[in-house]
C-alpha cells in the first residue's frame, strides 16, 4: 500500500469512529481556546483526521486520492527511496501550517470548532498543479479547467470567503493550504518554476 492509500485508510477508520464517538471528536477537533487554554497543542494535526460527515470525507479523500498519488510519484521521482516519506511530512505539516491563521482568528471563540483535510488535500492539490499547471480538473466533477485557472479562481474565491466570513466552511485552511504547497515545492525544487511558466505560456484555449 502507498502512503497516500494508507493516509486515507486512516482518515477514513478514524472519521468513521468519531462519528459514533462524540466524545473523541470533541476531543480531536481543532478549537483555539483549547489550544491556548489547555496547551492541547496536537488538535492541529488530529482535525485533519475528522470530518463532519460522509459527503466532507468524500470529497477530501476522492481529490488526495488523485493529486496525493500524483506527487507521491512526483516526489519518488525526486528523492528516491525517501519519496514517501517527503509526501507524509509534507501533508502533516500542511494540514498544522494551514490552520495557524484559524488558530490565532478564533481563540476568543469557545464555541468554535473546525475539523476535515481541507488544508492538506488543498497543499497537494497546488503543488500538482506547479507541476502539471495545464492539466485539467473538473469543477463540480463535469466542467473542465486547467489547473493553473482553477488555483487562481480557488485562491481568489477562498480569499474572498474569508474576508467575509459568516460561512461553516474554513476558507482559511483552504486559502494558506494551497500557499504552503506552492512555496514547499519550490523550495524542494526550483526549478519547477521555470517548468510551471514554460508550460503555461506555451497553453492555448483552441
Amino acid at each position: 500500500m502507498n502512503i497516500t492509500l494508507a493516509i486515507i485508510v486512516i482518515t477514513v477508520l478514524v472519521s468513521i469512529y468519531a462519528w459514533r464517538n462524540e466524545s473523541l471528536l470533541d476531543n480531536l477537533v481543532l478549537n483555539p481556546q483549547k489550544v491556548f487554554r489547555r496547551g492541547q497543542w496536537y488538535r492541529l494535526l488530529t482535525s485533519g483526521f475528522v470530518h463532519a460527515d460522509f459527503g466532507h470525507l468524500l470529497f477530501n479523500m476522492f481529490t488526495l486520492f488523485f493529486f496525493g498519488r500524483l506527487i507521491e510519484q512526483v516526489f519518488g521521482a525526486l528523492f528516491g527511496s525517501s519519496g514517501p516519506l517527503y509526501l507524509l511530512f509534507f501533508y502533516l505539516i500542511a494540514i498544522v501550517v494551514s490552520d495557524l491563521p484559524t488558530l490565532f482568528r478564533y481563540r476568543n471563540r469557545s464555541n468554535y470548532n473546525s475539523l476535515g483535510a481541507s488544508g492538506g488535500v488543498s497543499a497537494l492539490l497546488f503543488a500538482a498543479i506547479m507541476f502539471v499547471p495545464t492539466e485539467k480538473i473538473l469543477i463540480m466533477g463535469v466542467i473542465p479547467i486547467p489547473g493553473f485557472i482553477f488555483g487562481a479562481l480557488y485562491m481568489g474565491y477562498s480569499f474572498y470567503e474569508s474576508r467575509r466570513g459568516g460561512s461553516n466552511i474554513n476558507h482559511d485552511a483552504h486559502l494558506f493550504g494551497a500557499i504552503f504547497g506552492v512555496i514547499v515545492v519550490i523550495l524542494l525544487y526550483p526549478p519547477v518554476v521555470s517548468s510551471f511558466v514554460e508550460q503555461v505560456s506555451g497553453w492555448r484555449l483552441f
